[in-house]
């Protein structure tokens, strides 16, 4: 070996050794995040990096039960339109900004009022919020709202440092300053995001790690071999193909939970001149795009029969199913005749998709299924957070993009299909929908919001902006040196508790 191969390794060593601690603990995403700003970002694999950054009014169990955590009780007036939060005393941000009452007013204001924030529909019912002493704060709403409460276990919960906030404004995620576990170090784009453990934290004696380190893999074979390499400790989507590999690997655990999301193609059916063309403006090219899908055989192909068919918001196993639309059998003739009704023999379409191997592989079978049809689909690689970009601006005709899923009905349906829905990115408008899900929020009354969900959904079976094709459990891959992870239904990855032998 020559000397400067000598030195070169030397050198690459010695980075190596400095990039990677005993006391860290690396997680492979799927994807690499978009903006780290709870107001603006909107991926997966951003909330659970939140999960270490960001602390939230509220969190929830693994059976879905909401819990205290950065507020330690609540309680609502009789006519269900105050809510008083008491407010957990001696909690600091990373910045050393105290958190208060005044710090969640400050946080609601900016979700609901900045211009780039995504949250605001989520916190569209609070008409004020009233600091009512120094750790309560009094939420006044215009009508009664049964998801707010849930609202606030996710992304319109998390509070960020006002001061850090008022100084950065709209490139706040270029350093996002928050009150979680962990604190943000740095970040390289499609590389890592690093988190160094906050000794200030209220529980900061829960948490085992160092360092946290999120390293966007896409390639889920290579994402697989860096955990059996010993490059990552956990990943998080394990493919549902190496399922069995992975659990008869004696170096390794998996979990897994079934989720509360789902897998579709969502339509851009008004959101600018990418909309203006058949798929875009005809409900019977969408229903015949639809019925050319087996979605059985889609899941057992990709995904060895791991996951469910699905054509709703809801996986077929939950209460708001609607049990009047089940999930479709293929039929290649009714989607030929739908589509000559429209007066197309064949028709090209473009559809979106992220550029890793599953869901490349899940629009490759649909494309076969939809050509029998008459369906001729291109498909358009992308990474995940350009995607996205695209489907904000309108710069798509279909997009094979999914949702993870939220505690309470209302968030896997309400922010994608009214009018002025924070993530409506088809730009999909009916006044009767929107009557109907606003209506289903109103009410802590089961029944009455399934009414109401129910009605919304004979109007959307029809109109199809997104068309559903499955839902998924979430599985992950853990070094077998890993103790005390617990899965949870929403798929974020809660470090409280969790250690390295």
């Amino acid at each position: 070996m020559t000397d400067l191969k000598r030195i070169s390794l030397a050198l690459a060593l010695a980075a190596s050794a400095s990039f990677a601690h005993a006391a860290d603990l690396r997680i492979g995403l799927q994807e690499d995040p978009d903006v780290l700003d709870p107001d603006q970002s909107r991926t997966f694999v951003g909330r659970i990096v939140y999960e270490s950054l960001c602390d939230k009014l509220v969190d929830i169990t693994p059976d879905l039960e909401i819990i205290p955590q950065l507020a330690t009780g609540w309680s609502w007036s009789d006519d269900g339109k105050t809510l008083t939060m008491q407010l957990r005393e001696g909690v600091t941000f990373h910045d050393g900004t105290p958190f208060d009452a005044e710090a969640v007013k400050a946080n609601i204001a900016r979700s609901q009022t900045m211009d780039e924030s995504r949250r605001k529909s989520e916190v569209k019912s609070i008409t004020g919020v009233e600091v009512t002493g120094p750790h309560e704060v009094k939420i006044s709403l215009a009508n009664p709202d049964a998801t707010l409460l849930a609202q606030f276990s996710d992304r319109a919960g998390m509070m960020v440092s006002p001061t850090a906030a008022a100084a950065a404004g709209a490139d706040f995620g270029l350093n996002p300053v928050c009150s979680g576990p962990y604190k943000f170090v740095e970040r390289v784009q499609q590389d890592r995001i690093v988190l160094e453990k906050f000794a200030g934290h209220w529980n900061a004696g829960e948490y085992a790690f160092d360092r946290v380190i999120f390293l966007p893999i896409p390639d889920t074979t290579v994402r697989l071999a860096n955990l059996r390499a010993g490059d990552l400790d956990m990943l998080e989507r394990l493919a549902a193909t190496d399922l069995a590999s992975a659990k008869a690997d004696a170096s390794l655990k998996v979990e897994q939970i079934v989720g509360l999301g789902y897998q579709g193609i969502t339509i851009n059916v008004a959101n600018g001149d990418r909309s203006k063309n058949p798929l875009g403006q005809d409900a019977r090219i969408r229903q015949a795009l639809s019925l050319s899908i087996d979605r059985a055989a889609l899941n057992q192909v990709v995904f060895e029969g791991a996951f469910a068919p699905g054509n709703q918001p809801f996986p077929p196993s939950s209460p708001w199913y609607d049990t009047r639309f089940p999930v479709p059998d293929r039929d290649v003739a009714k989607a030929k005749a739908l589509l000559a009704e429209a007066g197309h023999d064949r028709l090209a379409i473009e559809v979106q998709v992220a550029n890793n191997p599953v869901q490349m592989q899940v629009m490759q079978v649909i494309q076969s299924m939809a050509a029998e049809a008459g369906f001729d689909i291109t498909l358009a690689a992308k990474e995940f957070a350009t995607l996205l970009n695209e489907q904000t601006a309108g710069n798509y005709q279909a997009s094979q993009i999914g949702w993870s899923g939220r505690t309470d009905p209302d968030g896997n349906i309400h922010q994608f299909q009214t009018c002025q829905g924070g993530i409506n990115d088809s730009k999909y408008c009916n006044p009767e929908v929107d009557r109907l899900l606003n209506e289903a929020r109103t009410s802590n009354d089961p029944a009455v919001r399934k009414e109401s969900y129910d009605g919304a959904r004979a109007i959307l079976a029809n109109d199809m902006p997104i068309i559903y094709l499955y839902h998924q459990s979430w599985i992950w891959a853990l070094s077998n040196k890993i103790d005390g992870f617990v899965p949870y239904p929403d798929g974020m990855i809660r470090l409280a508790g969790v250690s390295m032998k």
